[in-house]
């Protein structure tokens, strides 16, 4: 089959997807490469123009060719025998939308089926779900108690139920950032959160075309003024990402497992990355992210070269673990 790199998308995290297709297009040098425009267009691409474009995570990328209708593109990809690679994030492309198209298609794509990227994708039904294999994280606050929280806890934290890399993160402080996630929660829905003090943590699941699964190691996070928003994850330097984490024997053996619980608990599959805080309690589940960050710099390739995976070396059992999915 013929590797096919699909990368961009319709959402804010188009540009980082951009920048995770330039990693993809240097461990496959050989796939070809297919631009999902914000006009819902398919372009082909050439890795000339990918690797050309500077600055993905400001800069929108703008393809030369002339596109077809997404639809016309993944019935191109089933009758050419291609293979999916997803250099994409958040939005359609991970709310399982993408991967509904590609099954009833019979197309192979890398990474979680339209079921469990749907559940992974929404917060709340996310959190609900891990909870049920076993993983703690912190209770949830409706909008209308959010001055009797903000009074209780004096801290926190709000995000969209349905976005990614840190996108509309509020960080509720003072009184008038109650007013910010009022405003917000009127154009989409939100997840409020006491703000737990802790270190940030993040842990991979890998499953392999052999059948086995296990999670990589934990990375421990040090924000850039204490805040991992999407200025904090891709724009400044200042921001540390230790890996393998910093933490006890103890600790890391907790994420580990509770990654992997989470991971079986959302039926993922292929690869999944989750997000902690090490609480006075022990780690406390945030999220789960079915098509994590791919770019240089991002975590999930650092967990893999701490396992002493070579990026490549992933990115080809993916491609036969999608094929072997297809094929069942």
């Amino acid at each position: 089959m013929r590797n096919t790199i699909l990368f961009g998308g319709t959402n804010k995290e188009r540009l980082v997807s951009v920048a995770s297709a330039q990693a993809l297009c240097d461990a496959l040098p050989d796939a070809d490469l297919w631009f999902w425009h914000v006009a819902d267009t398919v372009h082909e691409v050439t890795a000339a123009q990918l690797r050309g474009h500077a600055r993905p995570f400001e800069v929108e990328f703008e393809p030369e060719s002339r596109g077809v209708p997404l639809a016309q593109a993944l019935d191109r990809a089933r009758v050419e025998g291609r293979v999916l690679v997803l250099g994409l994030h958040g939005g359609r492309a991970e709310n399982g939308e993408l991967q509904a198209m590609c099954e009833v298609r019979g197309v192979p794509f890398t990474g979680s089926g339209s079921a469990s990227s749907h559940l992974a994708f929404d917060k709340t039904a996310a959190k609900r779900f891990a909870a049920l294999g076993g993983v703690p994280s912190p209770s949830g606050i409706a909008l209308g108690q959010l001055e009797e929280a903000f009074a209780e806890y004096g801290k926190l934290i709000a995000k969209p139920v349905k976005d990614g890399s840190s996108y509309g993160l509020i960080y509720v402080v003072a009184s008038q950032d109650l007013v910010a996630v009022r405003n917000a929660a009127r154009a989409e829905d939100y997840l409020i959160e006491p703000f737990i003090s802790g270190t940030e943590a993040t842990c991979g699941v890998l499953e392999q075309s052999d059948g086995r699964m296990f999670s990589l190691p934990p990375i421990e996070i040090v924000a850039a003024e204490g805040r991992f928003d999407y200025t904090a994850k891709y724009l400044l330097k200042s921001t540390q990402e230790i890996c393998p984490g910093r933490f006890t024997p103890e600790v890391t053996a907790q994420l580990q497992d509770l990654a992997v619980r989470a991971h079986r608990a959302l039926s993922c599959s292929g690869y999944s990355r989750s997000d902690f805080i090490i609480s006075p309690k022990g780690p406390m589940y945030l999220e789960t992210n079915t098509l994590p960050g791919l770019t240089k710099a991002s975590l999930y390739p650092k967990a893999l070269k701490a396992q002493g995976i070579e990026f490549a070396d992933f990115l080809r059992d993916q491609v036969v673990l999608a094929i072997k999915s297809v094929r069942k």
